[in-house]
């Protein structure tokens, strides 16, 4: 090659560079997790921001936590602070989507641009250790008795937790309407309640209440996955007749109006951190499974989420 070729190949080299996104490595990133630390959208944020770092798709990533009302607060927040913004992302899930609805906020999903989906984690349906109840055909009679007499323990209201006792109650042949579901601000209070034999059935993340399952304090019933998992011995409601499925899952979101080479070097950065051998080992240790969906996919799933949530709150009473 002589040296007029080599210069020319450096100079077009450098124009390329010039015109291209922000290569992954440049990026200082702030991500909102729109809950209070040590929930899930925390741990997602933060497991998120470590790996990004130690994979060295971006320079720096911080987090910062806004709760309130399901994730609405720190929704509004990131649409107006977000707006054009090639250096923020905001993470979500399906407990966003029912709080958009029953809490009506003046900014839902569709204001903001979707990177990603993450994680997809199993909700477990459990039922005190010394319930009658021993296995999901008897809770599945039990509501068909008795809906209103069937009292469930979980998260916010119109959340992931909300949504499944809906969905099993219509498949046990009873009215959805009348669900007697009793929310907690946290899994601590709902545990509490369990225990104490203040209700029939519980429902949460698999995860927060791993320890109480493995030391025989509550019985797992059932998994909302569609598949069973390594790991849990609870298998899938499908699995056992009942054909109600629902993931608790997470992913990224950037502002609205982002120019197109911002979402794709966004994109890209989160797509290499998770198909890295270290975020592996992040799903692994927080027990959590592989639910990655690029951009375009993404968005097409959200928007079927919200369809499926509408329709489910509006069955319960919780959104018109």
């Amino acid at each position: 090659m002589s040296i007029f070729t080599r210069g020319l190949s450096a100079a077009c080299l450098a124009v390329l560079t010039a015109l291209s996104p922000a290569v992954a490595q440049d990026l200082e990133l702030t991500i909102t997790a729109p809950a209070g630390a040590g929930g899930g959208w925390d741990a997602a944020a933060r497991s998120l921001q470590e790996t990004m770092v130690k994979t060295g798709n971006a320079k720096s990533v911080q987090v910062v936590n806004v709760p309130g009302a399901g994730g609405t607060v720190g929704l509004a927040q990131f649409v107006q602070s977000a707006k054009g913004a090639k250096d923020q992302l905001l993470v979500g899930g399906i407990t966003m989507v029912g709080a958009i609805i029953t809490n009506k906020s003046p900014v839902d999903l569709d204001d903001v641009t979707p990177i990603a989906r993450l994680t997809g984690d199993p909700l477990v349906v459990v039922v005190p250790k010394d319930s009658k109840i021993q296995t999901l055909a008897d809770l599945m009679a039990a509501i068909k008795a008795d809906v209103a007499g069937t009292i469930w323990a979980g998260g916010s209201a119109g959340g992931a937790d909300h949504i499944l006792s809906a969905l099993i109650t219509q498949a046990a042949g009873a009215d959805p309407s009348k669900v007697n579901y009793v929310a907690y601000s946290g899994g601590g209070e709902a545990l509490a309640a369990m225990l104490g034999g203040q209700v029939t059935a519980g429902i949460s993340g698999y995860g927060e209440w791993q320890g109480q399952i493995e030391s025989g304090d509550l019985r797992a019933l059932a998994i909302s996955y569609p598949e069973p998992i390594e790991g849990i011995a609870a298998q899938p409601l499908k699995a056992q007749g009942v054909d109600v499925e629902l993931v608790n899952w997470r992913g990224v979101f950037a502002g609205p109006d982002l120019a197109d080479a911002d979402k794709q070097a966004l994109a890209t950065a989160v797509e290499k951190t998770v198909k890295s051998p270290e975020w592996q080992e992040v799903l692994k240790a927080r027990g959590w499974s592989d639910y990655y969906a690029p951009a375009d996919e993404f968005k097409a799933f959200v928007a079927s989420e919200n369809e499926r949530v509408h329709a489910t709150l509006k069955s319960i009473g919780l959104a018109e």
